[in-house]
């Protein structure tokens, strides 16, 4: 059970050169953040540079029979923190990130399970990411997440999200 005030353990850094394993970040992910086993996140991988999520409407269901906007929020925030760890990750750096900056459109209602999908808003993100890092010790990047129901976008979001200088 977590405590109020207590900082989780970090998950080991994966080896050299190196990509997290999806489930096992997802396990210390749900110990982390208690919320997460109630997102119905079913598998998390990556294709390319975006990191992708397969959801469960079930648990984010509002009055209406679709999509709640707060849960849909909170898994775009949580998708977009979790492409900037993992990025970290991969690259040695063992950094905690917050969100700085978020928005969403909501274009289209969630009526089933669905996909949500982050890459970086700039082809040159992570490269001027990877620059801050070495120069300042800190960094930011913008990230776009997006939701789909099968071929339907629902939701647009953007986050910027700081990495915060090693402690």
């Amino acid at each position: 059970m977590r405590e109020i005030g207590v900082p989780h353990p970090r998950l080991p850094l994966p080896a050299a050169g190196h990509s997290d394993d999806p489930a096992a970040f997802l396990g210390w992910l749900t110990e982390a953040i208690p919320l997460v086993e109630h997102l119905g996140i079913l598998a998390m991988h990556r294709e390319g540079d975006t990191l992708v999520w397969d959801l469960a409407l079930a648990p984010s269901l509002n009055d209406k029979g679709t999509g709640f906007g707060g849960a849909l929020t909170a898994q775009t925030t949580l998708l977009g923190w979790c492409w900037t760890t993992l990025w970290l990750r991969e690259r040695g750096y063992a950094r905690d990130v917050v969100v700085a900056e978020a928005s969403q459109r909501f274009l289209a209602p969630v009526k089933n399970d669905y996909r949500l999908t982050c890459t970086p808003e700039s082809e040159s993100g992570p490269a001027h990411l990877e620059r801050q890092l070495a120069t300042r010790g800190k960094g930011r990047i913008a990230l776009v997440q997006r939701l789909w129901c099968n071929d339907t976008l629902c939701l647009e979001a953007r986050g910027d999200y700081a990495v915060l200088p090693a402690a």
